[in-house]
């Protein structure tokens, strides 16, 4: 019997399994951390861009986008960096301003915003809470090619230059995280966001629209949407993370927005996409972990992962904590819905970005026998149509996920 600690929340969960039965599909991004010698070699050799300190001069503003509590991205170490060596070009702290891209997200605790950026950085420099309702930050700033209105948080437009930085992992139906993500959705509006976001769903078949889906980008309507709002902010050095599963930062890309984002996307491709010959009755996955299963929401990206695993009707067990629930208290709303199908009609009369996240998490429970090791209620999971996981005398053969929302899976013969 060999033993595997799968991550749950902020602690593990071991499991036991019989090698010959299970296979584990873990991500490969083992390697060492870099130190802050080896991260800065990198910011002095950016992709399609000059270094930043070439283009940025003493006395012009600088905003610095980093993600939320909901994203693992190294950033702590990788703002630490760019803040000293900004002022050591000759930018004043005052003229450096800092923006969590929540998108619609909740807000930034200030116990997370220490985390994030480490309490060196929040107690020297300004940080910006993004809201995506109302007038007050927001700003139109033009259309997409297919007619889709963007308005974006003022302070992109007030700085004179922008430095984004963010994780690469993959996403399903974005293709991946990160680079223009930082912006839209990160810091747009909220209709911005639904407008972009249905971009992924066909509302004539009910289903995820074609050419839409993790790893993908060129053809994705959706992140050629992100990306043509993200377009309006002018100035822009993108820095691209890969991180370990203990969020360091173990590779870097910077440089343009659409260059570096496509660089990374395309080593983290090649590194985490699993190419497997058959498909199992049994997959185990955790999320890998707070923050990826900090709620619903955002473990259900392992949940689709396990699906592209397991055989039709087979069994999925998802460990996932959801310290915070559901991630939205109209979440669950969706789930009086009898069917997949009768929620696509709902989410096609009145679209609302949650809305496809929850399709996609019924049509998965409505294909496979979903189980969840979860501090979620009875009354909450029976509304989900999922069970509470037992690990326990498990037959069969099975995959055995890690960290499944950091991983691509495909079958191939």
């Amino acid at each position: 019997m060999a033993t595997i600690d799968l991550k749950y929340g902020r602690g593990v969960v071991p499991f036991e399994y019989e090698e010959e039965s299970f296979s584990v599909l873990a991500a490969a991004n083992d390697s060492a951390p870099l130190d802050d010698r080896t991260i800065n070699e990198k910011l002095d050799q950016p992709i399609g861009a000059e270094p930043f300190e070439e283009t940025i001069s003493p006395g012009e503003t600088v905003l610095i986008v980093v993600p939320d509590a909901t994203r693992a991205s190294g950033s702590a170490q990788i703002v630490n960096l760019v803040v000293r060596r900004l002022i050591a070009n000759g930018t004043r702290p005052h003229e450096i301003a800092i923006i969590f891209a929540t998108g619609i997200h909740r807000q930034v605790t200030n116990e997370e915003k220490d985390e994030i950026l480490t309490p060196f950085i929040t107690q020297r420099i300004r940080t910006i809470d993004h809201r995506a309702s109302g007038i007050a930050n927001l700003a139109v700033v033009g259309e997409t090619s297919g007619g889709i209105s963007v308005s974006l948080n003022g302070a992109l437009l007030d700085s004179d230059h922008v430095i984004t930085i963010g994780a690469i992992s993959f996403h399903y139906f974005a293709g991946f995280t990160g680079g223009r993500k930082l912006i839209c959705p990160g810091l747009a509006s909220e209709r911005t966001v639904e407008a972009t976001h249905k971009l992924a769903f066909d509302c004539e078949t009910l289903r995820r629209r074609d050419g839409v889906g993790t790893g993908l980008l060129d053809g994705n309507a959706v992140h050629e949407a992100f990306l043509e709002a993200a377009k309006f902010v002018k100035n822009v050095f993108s820095i691209s993370t890969v991180v370990n599963d203990s969020g360091e930062v173990i590779d870097v890309f910077c440089g343009g927005l659409e260059a570096a984002h496509r660089a990374a996307c395309d080593a983290v491709a090649a590194k985490e996409t699993h190419r497997i010959r058959e498909k199992r009755d049994i997959v185990i996955a955790s999320c890998g972990g707070r923050p990826f299963d900090i709620n619903l929401i955002q473990a259900h990206k392992a949940l689709d992962t396990a699906a592209n695993a397991c055989t039709p009707g087979g069994r999925i067990i998802l460990l996932a904590e959801c310290s915070e629930g559901t991630g939205r208290a109209d979440f669950l709303d969706w789930f009086d819905a009898e069917t997949s199908d009768a929620l696509a009609r709902k989410l096609c009369s009145g679209y609302q970005v949650n809305g496809q996240t929850a399709w996609n998490f019924l049509s998965i429970c409505e294909r496979f026998k979903v189980e969840m090791m979860t501090s979620l209620d009875q009354k909450t999971l029976e509304k989900l149509r999922v069970k509470k996981a037992d690990l326990r005398g498990l037959s069969g053969t099975g995959y055995i996920l890690p960290n499944g929302a950091k991983v691509n899976i495909t079958v191939s013969s």
